[in-house]
């Protein structure tokens, strides 16, 4: 699998040669990772941290807060670990300091080993002290107390020459059942399909920078040969998914179609009726937002995670090709309706129109719920405070995806605080 990643120096996305040379500026970090995100992980280095000469930490609190994102660079205390945890990175990619007693007080699955090598030998202190130390050895050493390693040809990399496939393969051994993600050097599909097979993702810069290699292709790269269909060359099944991980169809996808929904982050499809490519929404108007593409285990299948507009994506203009039942965003974009076309006689559209009065109700209900003895009562009144909450939510211009988003970031936190009542406020 293919993991983009964006190097930043001074606020700005950069691409070194070997970690010393400049060689481009990538532009606004923010803009790159919204390009980067389709692919799922992104990794994001702080440079500055890394050389000990400052911190891009606001920068990248917000791009973790965007999007799942890999950090590292200049992370080198059980502090900093944490910290960055709590802050949603998905995974942290601890350097010079990983020792097996940092990585091992900390969630195994989520700590990545940055091991560099120059010529076989690890090389710390963002690549400028030698340490005699064999890259077998170090992945070795810590394999049991971390879920992944990234493992960096220093000599290769930036520089799109290629890089060492034997030298991965010994590391992926290694690592037993910690992935193995590569760098340093790699710039063709056919080096991240070659890295898939034998269990490594491949994390790209330069490449994609420079136009090298694009991000759908990259995407692409892993894929199994695609079913038989004609003239088309082939084709892949591929699930169509809301954000919440609901099926809202089945379609198939090309070679172009993929490579053109990822660059233009549109539901593209290939329709077998037309024997053409199908944007979907094109003549409709339930238009799609590519949010993600996901590979299966077996690399014969896509998912495509979009944000959907319009009646939905059947057809028939329902939600989904299937029978659904009531959830959360059903009521979320019944709200939303109320609050773009008012209705005199809808309470909805009063509270929306009455901040005052929701926020009364709020008070109320939570302390109903509060009060609530009996699973009947507790059932009622959460309902309430649900949907008292999701008025106050669509009028403040939130979303339930941003509310997921934001549990699962807490949730995924290794710093536990104590739960503690506020003190009540001075009524004087």
């Amino acid at each position: 699998m293919i993991i983009p990643s964006i190097d930043v120096i001074n606020g700005r996305a950069v691409q070194l040669r070997r970690g010393r040379e400049f060689v481009l500026d990538g532009g606004d970090p923010l803009a790159r990772l919204e390009e980067f995100a389709v692919a799922g992980e992104v990794a994001v280095i702080d440079l500055d941290a890394a050389l000990g000469r400052g911190s891009n930490a606001e920068l990248i609190r917000e791009m973790v807060r965007r999007t799942p994102c890999r950090v590292g660079g200049g992370i080198r205390d059980l502090a900093a670990a944490r910290a960055w945890l709590d802050a949603g990175a998905a995974k942290i990619m601890i350097g010079t300091a990983a020792t097996p007693e940092l990585c091992g007080a900390l969630p195994r699955e989520r700590v990545i080993a940055a091991v560099d090598a120059d010529k076989g030998q690890v090389v710390v202190d963002g690549w400028r002290r030698e340490t005699g130390v064999p890259v077998l050895e170090r992945i070795r050493a810590l394999a049991p107390f971390v879920g992944g390693f990234l493992f960096t040809q220093v000599e290769r990399e930036g520089a799109m020459d290629g890089f060492d496939f034997q030298a991965v393969a010994a590391a992926v051994r290694a690592a037993g059942d910690a992935r193995v993600t590569a760098a340093g050097g790699i710039t063709t599909t056919i080096e991240i399909a070659e890295l898939d097979r034998i269990g490594a993702d491949a994390q790209v810069g330069m490449a994609l920078y420079t136009g090298r290699l694009t991000l759908g292709a990259a995407v692409a790269a892993p894929l199994a040969k695609p079913v038989d269909h004609g003239e088309t060359g082939g084709v892949w099944p591929t699930v169509v998914c809301d954000e919440w991980g609901r099926a809202l169809g089945l379609v198939w996808s090309t070679p172009e179609s993929l490579a053109r929904a990822v660059k233009e982050r549109r539901g593209v499809y290939w329709s077998r009726s037309r024997q053409a490519l199908w944007v979907k929404g094109e003549t409709s108007g339930n238009t799609q937002q590519l949010v993600r593409v996901d590979l299966d285990c077996d690399r014969d299948a896509l998912r495509f995670t979009v944000r959907q507009h319009g009646a939905g994506f059947c057809h028939l203009e329902r939600r989904a090709c299937w029978p659904e039942e009531f959830a959360f965003d059903d009521l979320e974009r019944t709200i939303a309706t109320r609050a773009a076309r008012p209705d005199p006689d809808s309470r909805t559209s009063k509270l929306l129109g009455d901040p005052a009065l929701l926020a009364a109700k709020l008070g109320e209900e939570a302390a109903e719920l509060g009060a609530a003895a009996t699973r009947g009562e507790v059932v009622h009144e959460t309902a309430d405070v649900w949907y008292m909450a999701l008025v106050a939510l669509v009028r403040g211009g939130g979303s339930l995806t941003e509310v997921r988003a934001e549990l699962a970031r807490r949730h995924a936190g290794v710093t536990r605080r104590p739960m503690t009542a506020k003190a009540p406020a001075d009524a004087s």
